[in-house]
């Protein structure tokens, strides 16, 4: 590739390389084998969330290494660098999921910060786990500079007796376990081969979620999320991926650009289509508030409303991410979705080109095994519905992928728990029976503090064989994993003393997925009533550090769990000054 010229007239990192005052930086440079040529091309960001925590981030950093070559093919200087991650499947079912969604945040701090501190020009950002993803994009909407993202791939399915396996039916067994139907044997095989390679959760889990959200908001290239961890085409994506950020930055094609209402909205499309997780309902507000786009929970939930629920993965289906992708990925899943008319096609993306060129190079189409056609859907409306009502003034959500209609409807008893250890015990010891509502209450982004994810509690109530016999709902949040009916968000939380806090048990709840309603059968002046007897929040351990920081500063669940005032409120953009 020719090497281009670039004027760094406007650059950031003409506050780090250019002019004579600038010598003492420019000796950093040099220390580290730079020449004069890389020293006065474009400075590029290569963030990576690699880790040892999981399978899921170990590549990242031999994929930066790629990355940094086709940034170098086309004329600019690579600065790689790394930030944390904390990854669900190992935080699940203990305090340390506490730090799951609270490190969402510190990724996208830490990402502004490395950037704006060493003045690099554009960003190509890769993350492997489900927080990483989202933190990663809100970093480079935040600092609307040339940014492609590129996802570090999810794991090859395991094998056991002749099927596939993935960690979900890990989290499952021991619930089988605990009921006396898995043997100690049995869960010591299944946990030495759901997992064979590196690479995230292989299901429409979280992480592969906002994996399909990359390319459908524009920020990855074309088909980039598909390809497993351990496939050596990742390695071709993350060259590319180099190349286009240096022609977004050629171009002055920014973040904000690309990520618009328009592309929230395609992009919360693909979450519906796909089944994906309920945490998109989180993570789409959260990067619309970077840029100061207003797209609230409700938003999210109106487009999973009248979205077909038309692609078979797991955990509500039968497939993982590989076989999606082996059919043609989120490119052919978008090509359906634009027969009826529900694709911006103007969005830009990182290619450079709009998400309708990009749409008229698919040869593919839908292969009507995990890919359904859109006019033959699964089922006619999203794979995950919002819900509101007395017990959720703010909103909730619950994935429905994979239920019947009659399934999604559902009336019984509270059984209340002030914490998920409660009820994690309780489901162990059966002390629960079928009919009930487990409501989880106190684990809300505030009052947890952090928002934990209840994975433990519902897979081992799926593998008691009673995931269709209770529901359970919380402030907290479920994992992209979790099966049943299984309701989140519930908002306002109990440590802002909404409704989830004034429930007694015996009362009698209605949830309602077809016609959108969370109800308890309590007047309005019942609960006013049982308002002025509440004793505030449940008081915490955590009195100092990150965590408590984080419960100090977290906005509501509806508009993303946010800890700044965002893009509506900033008075600079990072990449002008």
């Amino acid at each position: 590739m020719l090497k281009k010229e670039f004027d760094k007239t406007n650059l950031p990192s003409r506050h780090v390389t250019e002019g004579p005052s600038r010598a003492p930086h420019r000796s950093y440079l040099y220390a580290m084998g730079l020449s004069d040529v890389e020293i006065h091309q474009p400075l590029i960001g290569v963030a990576t969330c690699w880790n040892e925590a999981a399978p899921c981030n170990i590549a990242l950093n031999r994929q930066a290494q790629a990355v940094k070559l086709g940034v170098k093919s086309a004329s600019g200087t690579p600065r790689e660098f790394t930030t944390i991650t904390v990854t669900d499947g190992i935080a699940m079912g203990h305090e340390g999921m506490r730090s799951s969604l609270a490190s969402r945040e510190a990724i996208a701090d830490t990402v502004e910060l490395t950037m704006r501190g060493h003045c690099y020009d554009a960003i190509v950002g890769l993350a492997g786990c489900d927080k990483s993803l989202p933190g990663m994009m809100m970093a480079m909407v935040r600092l609307n500079v040339p940014s492609v993202f590129i996802y570090g791939g999810s794991i090859l399915p395991g094998r056991l007796n002749g099927q596939d396996v993935t960690v979900q039916d890990v989290f499952e067994a021991v619930g089988q376990h605990q009921a006396g139907n898995y043997s100690d044997a049995e869960l010591d095989v299944l946990e030495r081969v759901a997992c064979p390679t590196m690479g995230a959760c292989g299901g429409q889990f979280t992480a592969n979620t906002m994996a399909c959200v990359s390319e459908a908001i524009g920020l990855a290239l074309p088909n980039s999320a598909g390809a497993p961890a351990a496939y050596e085409s990742r390695d071709q994506y993350s060259i590319a991926s180099g190349e286009a950020v240096m022609n977004l930055l050629e171009k002055n094609i920014r973040a904000r650009d690309v990520v618009t209402r328009e592309s929230l909205e395609n992009a919360a499309r693909v979450v519906a289509c796909t089944g994906g997780s309920t945490n998109a309902g989180l993570h789409l507000p959260a990067i619309a508030h970077e840029a100061g786009i207003e797209f609230y929970l409700d938003d999210v939930c109106q487009i999973f409303k009248d979205t077909p629920y038309f692609v078979d993965l797991k955990p509500g289906g039968t497939y993982v991410s590989k076989d999606m992708y082996e059919v043609g990925g989120v490119p052919v899943v978008m090509k359906e979705l634009r027969k009826q008319g529900l694709v911006h096609e103007d969005c830009m993306t990182a290619t450079g080109r709009t998400i309708g060129e990009e749409l008229d190079l698919v040869e593919r189409e839908a292969d009507g095994k995990v890919i359904y056609p859109i006019d033959a859907p699964i089922t006619k409306t999203g794979g995950v519905v919002g819900l509101k009502g007395n017990l959720a003034p703010e909103g909730a959500i619950v994935k429905v992928a994979g239920m019947t209609e009659e399934e999604q409807v559902f009336s019984g008893p509270a059984r209340v728990f002030e914490c998920e250890e409660d009820a994690f015990e309780a489901v162990k010891e059966r002390a629960y029976e079928a009919g009930e509502i487990l409501v989880i209450r106190n684990e809300g982004p505030s009052g947890g503090p952090g928002m934990r994810e209840m994975l433990a509690t519902t897979a081992a109530i799926s593998g008691q064989g009673m995931g269709k016999k209770v529901a359970l709902i919380t402030d907290g949040r479920f994992s992209g994993a979790t099966r049943g009916f299984c309701v989140g968000h519930v908002g306002p939380e109990a440590a802002h003393g909404g409704p989830i806090a004034l429930i007694n048990n015996g009362d009698e709840i209605t949830i309602n997925a077809v016609t959108g309603e969370i109800s308890v059968a309590l007047s309005d002046a019942e609960l006013e009533e049982r308002k002025k007897t509440w004793t505030g929040p449940r008081d915490t351990i955590y009195a100092s550090g990150g965590l408590w920081k984080y419960a100090q500063l977290v906005g509501e669940t509806y508009k993303g769990a946010v800890t700044h005032p965002g893009g509506s409120k900033e008075k600079h953009v990072y990449a002008d000054l």
